[in-house]
């Protein structure tokens, strides 16, 4: 259907002229890209503006705005809203990532549950939400749970093996029984057969306790994820004991900046910096002897004038040291949950718009939304491991007793 009544050039190009703006090349664009969309409009309505015609099928409603930066500057685009059915320029306009329509449905149902604040107020505003109808937020909502649980759920066998998983934990607030409580977010991200890294689960819990973290790494044995060689994470006792119990066959890598947190907690604050650079220097050697022969300095040089920092070290060995049985290529990748502080900072960047949830639905919804779309960015993206690489840390590894460097051969400490 055509809509010649809308779309007049010599008219829009008269008014453009008559008005002497100085933006005349951003006006112009603008007023042409809405009487597109109105005359596109109307055939999906099946009808002109403003004309009664028998094979109408919806009505118009008014528009809703959004940004469209261009050459000549971001102009305001009106789409047409009709009362049956949706009308979305796809030609011209991507839609809203899911993230962010999960935003827009937690906010909103925070919004029309009467818990918004000042702030919550605000924001609802911004995101030009603060029309939306509670069936509305409902329809959106469904899809996005929907989508969210398939992404939960998903099999994993295909996509294995997962030679390297990560686990940590997030808490969010939220309202529940007449107050607000702290609610735990489990996530657990892999790098998969393919040398991708990807999401393979989340869960929300009250705590963070040994039962919940055993009955997380159960469902996602069950959903298929097998090859596990190590896990990384921090030192939360169910968190180990549920991995031990889970994947017999993998090691644990206790996370190097969480440890190094645990440690100074038992260091006087005068010789944390000494210990601190000493710790790191382990760290920084070029083969697995050569870290243990500088762990080996490190305890003798707080054997006796640090006793606790001593047994707190000796303890943690092993754990700390676990990457040591891999490739020196993944090190960076393995030794610290550090890789994975950039998904946590999205996940807060989403979470922190909200404040206080106002379900627990609603932080499956949103949290899982970002972490589908961050799960779809890694499996376009570059690999995270390469596959020469994976196989060769698939294979095990056994210490050599002959050091490539000796413990003599290492230049001294200095505190």
């Amino acid at each position: 259907m055509t809509a010649a009544h809308i779309v007049d050039p010599a008219r829009l190009l008269g008014e453009a002229l008559a008005e002497a703006s100085p933006d005349l090349m951003r006006d112009l664009l603008q007023t042409m890209i809405n009487a597109l969309l109105s005359a596109d409009a109307d055939s999906v309505v099946g009808a002109e503006y403003g004309r009664p015609t028998p094979g109408r099928v919806s009505q118009r409603n008014g528009y809703r705005h959004r940004d469209l930066d261009t050459r000549v500057g971001t102009i305001d685009v009106a789409i047409p809203k009709l009362r049956k059915g949706t009308y979305f320029p796809e030609w011209l306009l991507e839609r809203r990532k899911r993230a962010e329509a999960a935003l827009i449905t937690v906010v909103a149902d925070c919004y029309l549950a009467g818990v918004s604040t000042r702030r919550m107020d605000k924001l609802v505003k911004t995101l030009g939400i603060d029309s939306l109808s509670k069936s509305q937020v409902s329809r959106m909502a469904a899809e996005l749970d929907e989508h969210v649980e398939q992404f939960r759920h998903r099999p994993l066998d295909a996509a294995g093996p997962f030679t390297f998983v990560a686990a940590d934990a997030l808490t969010m607030k939220l309202r529940e029984g007449g107050r607000v409580i702290n609610a735990v977010v489990l996530v657990a991200t892999g790098v998969n057969g393919d040398g991708h890294r990807e999401v393979l689960g989340m869960r929300v819990a009250t705590a963070e306790t040994g039962p919940v973290w055993n009955e997380f790494f159960a469902d996602l044995v069950a959903r298929g994820l097998t090859g596990v060689r190590l896990v990384t994470s921090d030192a939360h006792a169910g968190l180990v004991e549920a991995i031990a119990a889970n994947l017999p066959g993998a090691s644990w890598q206790r996370c190097r900046t969480h440890y190094a947190a645990n440690l100074m907690s038992v260091t006087p604050k005068s010789m944390w910096p000494a210990v601190k650079a000493m710790l790191h220097s382990v760290y920084d050697q070029p083969d697995r002897p050569a870290v243990h022969a500088q762990f080996d300095r490190l305890l003798d040089y707080v054997d006796g004038k640090l006793p606790e920092v001593h047994d707190h070290l000796d303890t943690a060995r092993a754990d700390i040291l676990a990457f040591t049985g891999f490739p020196k290529d993944v090190w960076t990748q393995i030794w610290s949950n550090n890789p994975a502080e950039r998904l946590n900072r999205e996940i807060r960047r989403r979470t922190d718009a909200v404040g206080i949830f106002p379900t627990r639905a609603a932080i499956v919804r949103l949290v899982g939304a970002v972490l589908a779309e961050q799960t779809d960015e890694w499996a376009e993206g570059r690999r995270y491991l390469g596959l020469e690489v994976l196989a060769r840390c698939r294979v095990n590894i056994v210490p050599t007793s002959e050091p490539e460097i000796g413990a003599n051969d290492l230049p001294a400490l200095i505190a």
